[in-house]
């Protein structure tokens, strides 16, 4: 078996802007696991606010050894991107072996279409209500927000696509007091969903918080250990597989999340559709799906992943899985 991991960089159609900054590209790492004349894909992108580059990713997978199996890499890996590459490459290469499809293997239903959020960059309220308008005929739309001027754009969103449902992410930028005084006006713009509005190290201020908006949990949340410490301050958990470290624990995630009565949210990093495919097969059911992805990019991958009026498609075999 071989094993070979290159930096890959998509383009993005427009800058894209949250409270902790703005990029033109998606900085992403490919992994290729090579055996019997099979070769599994799996994609990462590594992240800043976990301590993550691609530089330290990239050191992680190639410290590997070249024979790695999935029960193997659990042990070897901790959550991340790093063992999210990997562990959806070898789901690739079994499927490939096998002759199957990931699903099959993993003992689920066949996949259908999930209605996706699409994600508006931050910018000035105006900016966001052209942005909303030109997208109000998506049915989820998803703002990033967490910056003192969130109201304006928030009205803005709401007056551009007077139809759509709203979730909103504060990416850990609010106050146990700005959550407070803004949940009468979210409730009032019928915002669906908050994700993560105080910091993941200092969500203590949420136990005991009513909640008549449902409260997400992202950066708080990243593989099934992070789930005693949620209870009484979340009500829905984001599955992302680059925090979870691959579609192994994602699926494993799932099902603890929901036997804890969470409701569940599968999000994504800014990637390609080879990132977005393994997660299809987690957002299967969720109470909402955001693998708008590849919507924000220019450039995607040879076989990219189908978006339609039913939403994003499982992906082909040409593809992943």
């Amino acid at each position: 078996m071989r094993l070979s991991v290159t930096a890959e960089s998509f383009r993005l159609a427009r800058v894209f802007t949250i409270s902790r900054g703005s990029r033109t590209t998606a900085e992403v790492l490919t992994v290729r696991i090579a055996a019997a004349g099979f070769e599994g894909l799996g994609e990462c992108c590594p992240y800043k606010r976990y301590g993550e580059s691609i530089g330290s990713v990239r050191e992680q997978i190639e410290s590997l050894p070249p024979d790695i199996d999935r029960a193997g890499l659990q042990e070897m890996l901790p959550p991340g991107a790093a063992r999210n590459a990997v562990d959806c490459a070898l789901w690739d290469l079994e499927a490939k072996r096998a002759g199957k499809r990931v699903w099959e293997l993993a003992g689920l239903p066949a996949p259908r279409p999930e209605i996706t959020a699409y994600t508006l960059s931050l910018d000035a309220p105006e900016k966001m209500r052209a942005q909303a308008a030109e997208q109000a005929h998506r049915p989820l739309l998803k703002i990033k927000l967490g910056t003192p001027d969130d109201m304006p754009r928030l009205e803005a969103v709401r007056a551009g696509a007077p139809g759509a449902r709203i979730i909103i992410d504060a990416n850990e930028g609010w106050t146990r007091e700005i959550y407070r005084d803004l949940v009468p006006h979210l409730q009032r713009l019928g915002v669906a969903l908050v994700e993560q509005p105080l910091p993941a190290g200092d969500d203590e201020g949420l136990r005991g918080l009513a909640r008549p908006v449902p409260v997400c949990a992202d950066e708080s949340c990243h593989d099934r250990a992070s789930l005693p410490a949620l209870k009484g301050k979340y009500d829905v958990v984001n599955i992302k597989l680059d925090k979870t470290g691959g579609l192994t624990e994602a699926l494993a995630l799932r099902q603890a999340a929901r036997e804890a009565g969470y409701g569940v949210m599968v999000g994504c990093m800014v990637a390609s559709s080879l990132a977005m495919a393994p997660a299809t097969l987690v957002a299967q059911g969720a109470l909402v799906t955001d693998l708008d992805g590849p919507l924000l990019l220019a450039e995607d991958r040879a076989a990219p992943l189908r978006y339609d009026a039913q939403g994003v498609h499982p992906p082909e075999r040409a593809l992943w899985g």
